[in-house]
Protein backbone atom coordinates (compact mmCIF):
# COMPACT_ATOMS: atom_id res chain seq x y z
CA UNK A 1 0.00 0.00 0.00
CA UNK A 2 1.37 3.42 -0.92
CA UNK A 3 1.80 6.18 1.64
CA UNK A 4 -0.94 8.20 -0.07
CA UNK A 5 -3.35 5.27 0.10
CA UNK A 6 -2.60 4.84 3.79
CA UNK A 7 -3.13 8.54 4.41
CA UNK A 8 -6.48 8.38 2.60
CA UNK A 9 -7.62 5.56 4.89
CA UNK A 10 -6.51 7.47 7.98
CA UNK A 11 -8.23 10.68 6.93
CA UNK A 12 -11.45 8.75 6.27
CA UNK A 13 -11.63 7.86 9.97
CA UNK A 14 -13.23 10.65 12.00
CA UNK A 15 -10.94 10.95 15.01
CA UNK A 16 -11.88 14.36 16.39
CA UNK A 17 -10.77 14.59 20.03
CA UNK A 18 -14.34 14.72 21.35
CA UNK A 19 -14.97 11.20 19.99
CA UNK A 20 -13.54 7.85 21.00
CA UNK A 21 -10.42 7.07 18.99
CA UNK A 22 -11.08 3.33 19.08
CA UNK A 23 -11.78 3.11 15.34
CA UNK A 24 -8.46 4.59 14.27
CA UNK A 25 -6.61 2.58 16.94
CA UNK A 26 -8.21 -0.62 15.62
CA UNK A 27 -7.01 0.30 12.14
CA UNK A 28 -3.47 1.05 13.35
CA UNK A 29 -3.36 -2.12 15.43
CA UNK A 30 -4.32 -4.17 12.37
CA UNK A 31 -1.68 -2.47 10.20
CA UNK A 32 1.02 -2.96 12.85
CA UNK A 33 0.17 -6.62 13.43
CA UNK A 34 0.23 -7.18 9.66
CA UNK A 35 3.77 -5.77 9.65
CA UNK A 36 4.74 -8.19 12.42
CA UNK A 37 4.76 -5.83 15.39
CA UNK A 38 3.47 -6.72 18.84
CA UNK A 39 0.81 -4.34 20.13
CA UNK A 40 -0.36 -3.18 23.52
CA UNK A 41 -3.35 -0.94 24.21
CA UNK A 42 -3.48 1.54 27.09
CA UNK A 43 -7.18 2.46 27.44
CA UNK A 44 -8.72 5.16 29.61
CA UNK A 45 -11.96 7.12 29.84
CA UNK A 46 -11.88 10.88 29.27
CA UNK A 47 -13.82 13.48 31.25
CA UNK A 48 -16.86 13.19 28.96
CA UNK A 49 -17.00 9.41 29.35
CA UNK A 50 -15.55 8.61 25.91
CA UNK A 51 -13.16 5.67 25.62
CA UNK A 52 -9.66 6.68 24.59
CA UNK A 53 -6.75 4.40 23.77
CA UNK A 54 -3.02 4.86 23.52
CA UNK A 55 -1.36 2.19 21.38
CA UNK A 56 2.23 0.99 21.47
CA UNK A 57 3.54 -1.38 18.81
CA UNK A 58 7.02 -2.83 19.13
CA UNK A 59 9.40 -4.82 16.95
CA UNK A 60 12.62 -6.48 18.03
CA UNK A 61 11.50 -6.99 21.63
CA UNK A 62 8.72 -8.63 23.60
CA UNK A 63 5.84 -6.80 25.23
CA UNK A 64 6.47 -6.23 28.92
CA UNK A 65 6.16 -3.68 31.70
CA UNK A 66 9.86 -2.89 31.22
CA UNK A 67 9.99 -2.35 27.47
CA UNK A 68 13.12 -0.66 26.17
CA UNK A 69 13.53 0.48 22.59
CA UNK A 70 16.16 2.33 20.63
CA UNK A 71 13.80 4.49 18.59
CA UNK A 72 10.14 5.48 18.95
CA UNK A 73 8.08 7.10 16.20
CA UNK A 74 5.27 9.05 17.85
CA UNK A 75 2.05 10.30 16.28
CA UNK A 76 -1.22 11.49 17.81
CA UNK A 77 -4.43 9.94 16.52
CA UNK A 78 -6.83 12.79 17.28
CA UNK A 79 -7.64 15.85 15.21
CA UNK A 80 -9.30 19.17 15.88
CA UNK A 81 -12.96 19.56 14.77
CA UNK A 82 -13.83 20.53 11.20
CA UNK A 83 -16.40 22.93 9.83
CA UNK A 84 -19.64 21.29 8.68
CA UNK A 85 -19.29 23.24 5.44
CA UNK A 86 -16.11 21.33 4.61
CA UNK A 87 -17.99 18.41 3.12
CA UNK A 88 -14.84 16.60 1.96
CA UNK A 89 -13.04 16.87 5.29
CA UNK A 90 -12.89 13.06 5.63
CA UNK A 91 -12.00 12.40 1.99
CA UNK A 92 -8.42 12.88 0.86
CA UNK A 93 -8.29 15.04 -2.26
CA UNK A 94 -5.22 15.86 -4.30
CA UNK A 95 -4.89 19.16 -6.11
CA UNK A 96 -1.76 20.84 -7.46
CA UNK A 97 0.59 18.59 -5.50
CA UNK A 98 -1.25 18.95 -2.20
CA UNK A 99 -3.34 16.41 -0.27
CA UNK A 100 -6.34 17.95 1.47
CA UNK A 101 -8.30 16.52 4.40
CA UNK A 102 -8.73 16.90 8.15
CA UNK A 103 -5.62 15.58 9.84
CA UNK A 104 -3.72 15.27 6.56
CA UNK A 105 -1.13 17.68 7.91
CA UNK A 106 -1.61 17.34 11.66
CA UNK A 107 -0.58 14.62 11.93
CA UNK A 108 -1.89 11.65 10.00
CA UNK A 109 0.70 12.25 7.28
CA UNK A 110 3.46 11.40 9.76
CA UNK A 111 1.60 8.28 10.86
CA UNK A 112 1.15 7.17 7.25
CA UNK A 113 4.83 7.81 6.58
CA UNK A 114 5.81 5.79 9.68
CA UNK A 115 3.76 2.77 8.62
CA UNK A 116 5.14 2.97 5.09
CA UNK A 117 8.72 3.27 6.36
CA UNK A 118 8.33 0.16 8.50
CA UNK A 119 6.96 -1.71 5.50
CA UNK A 120 10.24 -0.94 3.71
CA UNK A 121 12.37 -2.45 6.50
CA UNK A 122 12.95 -6.12 7.24
CA UNK A 123 11.97 -6.08 10.91
CA UNK A 124 13.46 -9.54 11.44
CA UNK A 125 16.92 -8.01 10.99
CA UNK A 126 16.54 -5.37 13.71
CA UNK A 127 19.58 -5.16 15.96
CA UNK A 128 17.83 -2.72 18.29
CA UNK A 129 14.12 -2.57 19.18
CA UNK A 130 11.76 -0.11 17.53
CA UNK A 131 8.38 1.25 18.64
CA UNK A 132 5.45 3.05 17.12
CA UNK A 133 3.50 5.10 19.66
CA UNK A 134 0.04 6.35 18.80
CA UNK A 135 -1.50 8.67 21.37
CA UNK A 136 -4.94 10.02 22.17
CA UNK A 137 -6.06 13.54 23.08
CA UNK A 138 -2.96 15.45 22.01
CA UNK A 139 -5.11 18.30 20.74
CA UNK A 140 -6.81 18.80 24.11
CA UNK A 141 -3.78 18.89 26.37
CA UNK A 142 -1.34 16.09 25.50
CA UNK A 143 -3.49 13.88 27.72
CA UNK A 144 -2.60 10.52 26.20
CA UNK A 145 1.14 11.17 26.15
CA UNK A 146 1.02 12.35 29.75
CA UNK A 147 -0.68 9.11 30.76
CA UNK A 148 2.00 7.07 29.03
CA UNK A 149 4.72 9.09 30.75
CA UNK A 150 3.09 8.68 34.15
CA UNK A 151 2.73 4.93 33.59
CA UNK A 152 6.35 4.63 32.45
CA UNK A 153 4.94 2.57 29.59
CA UNK A 154 8.37 2.08 28.00
CA UNK A 155 11.87 3.51 27.86
CA UNK A 156 13.18 4.89 24.59
CA UNK A 157 16.64 6.14 23.75
CA UNK A 158 15.47 8.29 20.83
CA UNK A 159 12.06 9.58 19.73
CA UNK A 160 10.85 11.28 16.57
CA UNK A 161 7.62 13.08 17.39
CA UNK A 162 5.40 13.72 14.40
CA UNK A 163 4.24 17.30 13.91
CA UNK A 164 4.18 19.48 10.78
CA UNK A 165 7.63 21.09 10.60
CA UNK A 166 8.15 21.08 6.79
CA UNK A 167 10.61 18.23 7.46
CA UNK A 168 12.88 20.42 9.54
CA UNK A 169 14.08 18.65 12.70
CA UNK A 170 13.06 20.66 15.75
CA UNK A 171 15.27 19.92 18.73
CA UNK A 172 13.57 22.12 21.32
CA UNK A 173 10.14 23.48 22.08
CA UNK A 174 8.41 25.77 24.52
CA UNK A 175 5.95 24.52 27.09
CA UNK A 176 2.30 25.44 27.34
CA UNK A 177 0.52 26.62 30.47
CA UNK A 178 -2.99 27.86 31.14
CA UNK A 179 -4.79 29.40 34.11
CA UNK A 180 -8.32 30.67 34.70
CA UNK A 181 -8.39 33.83 36.79
CA UNK A 182 -11.56 34.95 38.59
CA UNK A 183 -11.73 38.42 40.11
CA UNK A 184 -14.61 38.94 42.53
CA UNK A 185 -16.21 42.33 43.12
CA UNK A 186 -19.45 43.58 44.64
CA UNK A 187 -22.49 44.43 42.55
CA UNK A 188 -24.23 47.78 42.93
CA UNK A 189 -26.17 50.33 40.90
CA UNK A 190 -23.70 52.09 38.62
CA UNK A 191 -25.03 55.48 39.82
CA UNK A 192 -23.64 54.70 43.29
CA UNK A 193 -20.17 53.22 42.74
CA UNK A 194 -19.09 53.78 46.33
CA UNK A 195 -21.31 50.95 47.57
CA UNK A 196 -19.95 48.47 45.05
CA UNK A 197 -16.58 47.19 43.87
CA UNK A 198 -15.97 46.65 40.17
CA UNK A 199 -14.48 43.26 39.37
CA UNK A 200 -13.77 44.49 35.85
CA UNK A 201 -11.71 47.43 37.10
CA UNK A 202 -9.89 45.03 39.44
CA UNK A 203 -9.20 42.59 36.61
CA UNK A 204 -7.96 45.44 34.43
CA UNK A 205 -5.44 46.47 37.08
CA UNK A 206 -4.27 42.87 37.45
CA UNK A 207 -3.95 42.44 33.70
CA UNK A 208 -1.81 45.58 33.58
CA UNK A 209 0.47 43.93 36.15
CA UNK A 210 0.53 40.75 34.02
CA UNK A 211 1.69 42.85 31.07
CA UNK A 212 4.58 44.08 33.23
CA UNK A 213 5.38 40.48 34.17
CA UNK A 214 5.55 39.67 30.46
CA UNK A 215 7.98 42.53 29.96
CA UNK A 216 10.10 41.36 32.88
CA UNK A 217 10.37 37.82 31.48
CA UNK A 218 11.73 39.16 28.20
CA UNK A 219 15.09 39.51 29.91
CA UNK A 220 15.32 35.71 30.22
CA UNK A 221 16.07 34.58 26.70
CA UNK A 222 17.07 31.61 24.59
CA UNK A 223 18.21 32.92 21.25
CA UNK A 224 17.19 29.78 19.35
CA UNK A 225 13.48 30.63 19.74
CA UNK A 226 11.28 33.14 17.96
CA UNK A 227 10.42 35.01 20.08
CA UNK A 228 13.34 34.08 22.35
CA UNK A 229 11.49 34.49 25.65
CA UNK A 230 8.45 33.21 27.53
CA UNK A 231 5.30 34.77 26.09
CA UNK A 232 2.10 35.59 28.02
CA UNK A 233 -1.36 36.13 26.62
CA UNK A 234 -4.78 37.05 27.99
CA UNK A 235 -6.94 35.52 25.29
CA UNK A 236 -10.43 35.56 26.81
CA UNK A 237 -12.17 37.89 29.25
CA UNK A 238 -15.78 38.23 30.40
CA UNK A 239 -17.59 39.93 33.24
CA UNK A 240 -20.56 41.90 34.40
CA UNK A 241 -24.29 41.41 33.94
CA UNK A 242 -25.59 44.73 32.58
CA UNK A 243 -24.36 48.13 31.42
CA UNK A 244 -25.69 49.90 34.51
CA UNK A 245 -24.55 47.37 37.12
CA UNK A 246 -21.13 47.45 38.74
CA UNK A 247 -19.59 44.11 37.80
CA UNK A 248 -19.56 41.54 40.58
CA UNK A 249 -17.26 39.13 38.76
CA UNK A 250 -14.76 39.12 35.92
CA UNK A 251 -13.04 36.06 34.52
CA UNK A 252 -10.11 35.84 32.12
CA UNK A 253 -7.72 33.22 30.78
CA UNK A 254 -3.98 33.54 31.03
CA UNK A 255 -1.72 31.36 28.92
CA UNK A 256 2.05 31.33 28.80
CA UNK A 257 4.64 29.40 26.85
CA UNK A 258 7.78 28.94 28.95
CA UNK A 259 11.17 28.52 27.34
CA UNK A 260 12.90 25.21 28.14
CA UNK A 261 14.45 25.11 31.58
CA UNK A 262 12.09 27.69 33.02
CA UNK A 263 9.74 26.30 35.66
CA UNK A 264 6.11 26.75 34.54
CA UNK A 265 5.39 27.69 38.16
CA UNK A 266 7.50 30.83 37.69
CA UNK A 267 4.63 32.79 36.12
CA UNK A 268 2.19 31.59 38.78
CA UNK A 269 4.55 32.80 41.49
CA UNK A 270 4.84 36.21 39.83
CA UNK A 271 1.06 36.34 39.40
CA UNK A 272 0.59 35.51 43.08
CA UNK A 273 2.89 38.39 44.04
CA UNK A 274 0.92 40.73 41.75
CA UNK A 275 -2.33 39.66 43.43
CA UNK A 276 -0.82 40.33 46.86
CA UNK A 277 0.19 43.82 45.74
CA UNK A 278 -3.35 44.53 44.57
CA UNK A 279 -4.75 43.38 47.91
CA UNK A 280 -2.46 45.81 49.72
CA UNK A 281 -3.80 48.68 47.60
CA UNK A 282 -7.43 47.55 47.67
CA UNK A 283 -8.73 45.56 50.67
CA UNK A 284 -11.81 44.58 48.62
CA UNK A 285 -9.74 42.93 45.90
CA UNK A 286 -10.48 39.19 45.75
CA UNK A 287 -9.04 36.81 43.19
CA UNK A 288 -8.89 33.06 42.56
CA UNK A 289 -6.49 31.31 40.18
CA UNK A 290 -7.14 27.85 38.75
CA UNK A 291 -3.95 26.59 37.10
CA UNK A 292 -5.44 24.14 34.63
CA UNK A 293 -2.31 23.17 32.70
CA UNK A 294 1.43 23.43 33.20
CA UNK A 295 3.42 21.66 30.47
CA UNK A 296 7.17 22.10 30.43
CA UNK A 297 9.18 22.62 27.29
CA UNK A 298 11.88 20.28 26.04
CA UNK A 299 15.38 20.67 24.71
CA UNK A 300 17.65 18.16 23.03
CA UNK A 301 21.31 19.02 22.60
CA UNK A 302 22.63 20.14 19.25
CA UNK A 303 25.21 17.36 19.68
CA UNK A 304 22.55 14.66 19.96
CA UNK A 305 23.06 11.69 17.67
CA UNK A 306 19.43 11.95 16.57
CA UNK A 307 19.61 15.68 15.88
CA UNK A 308 22.71 15.30 13.75
CA UNK A 309 21.29 12.27 11.96
CA UNK A 310 18.04 13.99 11.05
CA UNK A 311 19.87 17.13 9.94
CA UNK A 312 21.97 15.04 7.60
CA UNK A 313 19.09 12.92 6.25
CA UNK A 314 16.63 15.79 5.81
CA UNK A 315 19.15 18.32 4.58
CA UNK A 316 17.71 20.86 7.03
CA UNK A 317 19.35 22.50 10.03
CA UNK A 318 17.69 21.83 13.37
CA UNK A 319 15.41 24.50 14.78
CA UNK A 320 12.91 25.11 17.56
CA UNK A 321 9.13 25.35 17.86
CA UNK A 322 6.96 27.58 20.02
CA UNK A 323 3.88 25.34 19.95
CA UNK A 324 3.21 22.43 22.29
CA UNK A 325 4.23 18.88 21.37
CA UNK A 326 4.54 15.47 22.98
CA UNK A 327 8.33 15.65 22.93
CA UNK A 328 8.47 16.62 26.61
CA UNK A 329 6.60 13.45 27.54
CA UNK A 330 8.95 11.37 25.40
CA UNK A 331 11.84 13.00 27.23
CA UNK A 332 10.22 11.82 30.48
CA UNK A 333 10.39 8.33 29.01
CA UNK A 334 14.14 8.71 28.58
CA UNK A 335 14.31 9.83 24.98
CA UNK A 336 16.39 12.36 23.17
CA UNK A 337 13.40 13.77 21.31
CA UNK A 338 13.13 15.61 18.01
CA UNK A 339 9.94 16.93 16.41
CA UNK A 340 9.67 16.39 12.67
CA UNK A 341 7.03 15.81 10.04
CA UNK A 342 5.66 16.81 6.65
CA UNK A 343 3.43 19.85 6.26
CA UNK A 344 3.36 23.36 7.66
CA UNK A 345 1.89 24.08 11.11
CA UNK A 346 0.40 27.28 9.69
CA UNK A 347 -2.09 25.29 7.62
CA UNK A 348 -2.93 22.81 10.36
CA UNK A 349 -6.32 23.15 12.11
CA UNK A 350 -7.85 25.26 9.37
CA UNK A 351 -10.48 24.38 6.79
CA UNK A 352 -8.58 23.15 3.75
CA UNK A 353 -5.72 21.65 5.77
CA UNK A 354 -3.21 19.95 3.46
CA UNK A 355 0.16 18.25 3.22
CA UNK A 356 2.41 18.53 0.14
CA UNK A 357 2.74 15.21 -1.69
CA UNK A 358 6.49 15.61 -2.11
CA UNK A 359 7.01 16.18 1.63
CA UNK A 360 4.89 13.16 2.50
CA UNK A 361 7.02 10.94 0.28
CA UNK A 362 10.26 12.51 1.51
CA UNK A 363 9.18 11.82 5.08
CA UNK A 364 8.95 8.11 4.28
CA UNK A 365 12.55 8.19 3.12
CA UNK A 366 13.75 10.13 6.16
CA UNK A 367 12.07 7.75 8.62
CA UNK A 368 13.28 4.68 6.72
CA UNK A 369 16.87 5.91 6.86
CA UNK A 370 16.55 6.80 10.55
CA UNK A 371 15.31 3.29 11.33
CA UNK A 372 18.10 1.71 9.27
CA UNK A 373 20.76 3.83 10.95
CA UNK A 374 19.58 3.46 14.54
CA UNK A 375 17.96 0.04 14.63
CA UNK A 376 19.57 -2.23 11.99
Amino acid sequence: MTVTETLAQLVAIDSVSSHSNSEIVDYLAYRCETLGLHIKRFPYTDESGAQKINLIAVAGTELSDQMEVELALVGHTDTVPYDAGWTDALKLNEWEGKLYGRGSCDTKAFIAASLTALDAVDLKTLAHPLALIFTADEEVGLVGAKRLAEARALHSRYAIVGEPTSLRPMRAGKGYCLAEVLVQGREAHSAYPSIGSSAIFGAARLIARIEKIAGHLRSEQQAAFDPPYTTLNVGLISGGTAKNVIAGACRFTLEWRPIPGQDPQRVLDLLSSAIDEEKKLDPDFACEVDAARADEGFETSTDSTLVKLLERISGNDAGTVSFGTEAAQMAELGAEAVVLGPGDIRVAHRTGEFVPVNELKQCVGILTKAIEKLCL
